[in-house]
């Protein structure tokens, strides 16, 4: 009955060891700063992340697992968005890991945005004129001009 004893605690310690890991000592990583600027500044900057705001100004993210992007805007300006690259170096118990975004600064120059586009116009279409009628309408009678065919004076007799 011993051995029995020994046997199951001797298991159920390597069960506890094969759910034991070093992650449980590891912290989660903090939070990073993202410095954001523009020219020119006071535009709007969010980040594909979540957190936002008026450049020039630094944003804290959650350490990111992946790229992210970052986009401007500002009236009268066109948007700009600005694609971010992570690298991470995993640490060893030695070492933290490292996490870096290229570029830092983020920044972006906003360009005037154009006038705003016209809007097609329609083509004017001429009115067809009416078919001519085969005779000539007459002259009404109250014109004080007389009728086309009526104003070639006769010809004079000769002398």
């Amino acid at each position: 009955m011993h051995r029995i004893i020994v046997i199951a605690a001797a298991g159920l310690s390597l069960a506890g060891c094969s759910s034991f890991s070093l992650d449980s000592f590891k912290s989660a990583p903090p939070p990073m700063p993202v410095q954001l600027d523009s020219s020119p500044p006071g535009a709007d900057a969010v980040t594909s992340l979540g957190p936002g705001c008026k450049t020039p100004c630094t944003v804290s993210i959650p350490a990111p697992e992946t790229n992210f992007s970052v986009t401007f805007n500002m009236p009268k300006f066109q948007p700009a968005t600005v694609p971010v690259t992570v690298t991470r170096v995993p640490g060893d118990f030695t070492t933290p890991a490292t996490t870096t975004l290229d570029p830092s600064p983020v920044f972006a120059e906003l360009q005037p945005a154009g006038p705003p586009p016209r809007a097609a116009k329609k083509p004017i279409r001429k009115k067809k004129p009416k078919p001519a009628a085969a005779a000539a309408p007459a002259a009404a009678p109250d014109s004080a001009f007389p009728a086309p065919s009526a104003a070639a004076p006769a010809a004079a007799p000769s002398r």
